[in-house]
């Protein structure tokens, strides 16, 4: 029996679960959750993941010299930003972020650090300081994020240092000659340093872009099942269907991920000066998870060169994608709850005697949310709201 809780929330439906529930906190954990006859308590989702963010670009949007319209405009842009950087300027952008990703309600957060020369970049050792003064709070993990062809020659020196540091080793693939052997590599590399891997794989629409193909080759053909994580895709939005229906087959049994990233896709995709874009980017979601990939959906560009919108919300990015890929939003929430998080390493499931860490939410399902982006929104930290001041994450 429990005595005297310090919250009650009852008549709850909670995401992913049948029925109505009551959920009792004390000293700080869930210490009961029960069926419960009571209705109208509000939706309960756990902390979100957000599996492929860019701490190091975000928040630059306001200093660019013009606003890109191609993904390659992008990165030019984002280059001249970057000579420009000091140590005060990614500490102050990237914790802006992480202040607004805690408030949102972020669990954990993957963020990608741009990686194009040897010697590991500034970047990487800021954000590094600050996944230690977050932990615990909005738990960070990093990416190098190298050219593929700079990491198929720099390649031990970079997996050294991603390992010490904990990190996963990520690279740009598109359309690189030699990108079979260049790949086989980047797996080599991880393999010798026991990495997990990230790319960002066909951002574009060239139906002759098939670096996805070759990491699920590597992928099934090393075993590593629950290591790899494919970003973008476009490519796969304008090949033959066969095509796609067979590499996806083998994705699937070779255990990779996909994470999808609806919004800075639709963005840089397509796009024209006084044209109305006819394709999306939009990597084939439905078909990837029918073929047994697991699916991510992610924040991916904030307030940068590559999205000019955003706030660290991926309930925002579950909106874009849940229109744009026809989603029932009762059956892919996984994708920035569970499995996004598991992808991460990170569990963070909503049961009794765990950390109260949760998100209320004034709606009546995941219809009613997705269709009100205002409705009220209570984040739970440790057994209490954020508007008690005594909760904040790190400053």
């Amino acid at each position: 029996m429990l005595n005297q809780p310090d919250a009650v929330l009852d008549g709850l439906r909670i995401a992913g679960r049948d029925g109505f529930w009551r959920l009792a906190v004390a000293d700080g954990r869930i210490a009961a959750l029960a069926p419960s006859a009571a209705t109208g308590g509000g939706l309960l989702l756990p902390l979100l993941a957000d599996a492929h963010v860019h701490l190091d670009k975000t928040f630059t949007r306001d200093r660019l010299s013009a606003r890109p319209s191609t993904l390659f405009e992008a990165i030019d842009l984002m280059a001249a930003d970057r000579a420009g950087w000091s140590e005060r300027d990614l500490r102050a952008r990237a914790g802006r972020a992480l202040q607004s990703a805690w408030a949102n309600g972020v669990g954990v957060m993957r963020s990608h650090v741009d990686w194009n020369e040897p010697a590991a970049p500034l970047a990487w050792s800021v954000l590094n300081e600050l996944k230690q003064e977050w932990r615990g709070s909005v738990e960070l993990q990093l990416a190098s994020l190298t050219p593929l062809d700079l990491l198929a020659e720099a390649g031990p020196a970079i997996a050294r240092r991603v390992a010490a540091d904990g990190g996963v080793l990520g690279a740009f693939v598109y359309r690189n000659a030699d990108a079979d052997r260049k790949i086989a590599r980047v797996f080599d590399l991880a393999e010798t340093a026991g990495l997990h891997l990230d790319f960002h794989v066909d951002e574009g629409l060239e139906p002759e872009a098939r670096g996805f193909d070759a990491i699920v080759a590597e992928t099934a053909g090393r075993g590593f099942a629950g290591r790899v994580l494919c970003g973008h895709g476009c490519a796969l939005s304008v090949r033959p269907a066969d095509e796609v229906h067979a590499v996806l087959a083998r994705g699937g049994e070779a255990g990779l991920g996909l994470t999808v990233l609806p919004t800075t896709n639709a963005w840089l995709q397509d796009a024209a000066p006084g044209r109305t874009p006819r394709l999306r980017g939009l990597a084939p979601l439905h078909e990837a998870r029918a073929a047994g990939v697991d699916i991510l959906i992610a924040s991916d560009n904030v307030q940068d060169g590559f999205y000019p919108y955003g706030s660290y919300d991926p309930l925002e990015a579950y909106r874009a994608v849940v229109l744009s890929g026809h989603l029932d939003p009762t059956r892919w929430l996984a994708g920035i709850t569970g499995a996004a998080a598991a992808w991460c390493g990170v569990s963070l499931a909503v049961a009794a005697g765990r950390s109260a860490d949760f998100i209320w939410f004034d709606a009546t399902d995941m219809d009613d949310l997705i269709s009100h982006p205002r409705a009220a929104r209570r984040v739970w930290r440790r057994g209490r709201p954020l508007t008690d001041t005594a909760q904040k994450g790190p400053t």
